[in-house]
């Protein structure tokens, strides 16, 4: 995903899950490693948000391993 990212007509906005910062040129957010579904300006904001992040996080990492692992062969 991108800091512009469209949904429905509606231009998102990235933000940093633990402060809110936007991002913007000259502050990049960094994506959950193991979920994709939350950014971070800095490793100090997530270390503070771990704690409300890791019970989401790990449904969604099960999930995405399960996507690959079930994936379906594409025919020929």
């Amino acid at each position: 995903m991108s800091t512009g990212d469209c949904e429905a007509g509606v231009m998102m906005t990235m933000t940093c899950a633990s402060c809110g910062i936007a991002e913007a040129d000259d502050i990049k957010l960094k994506e959950c490693t193991h979920c994709d579904l939350v950014r971070y300006c800095s490793d100090k904001c997530q270390e503070n948000y771990t704690s409300q992040h890791k019970e989401a996080c790990m449904k969604r990492a099960v999930e995405l391993r399960d996507e690959v692992l079930f994936k379906q062969p594409e025919s020929s």
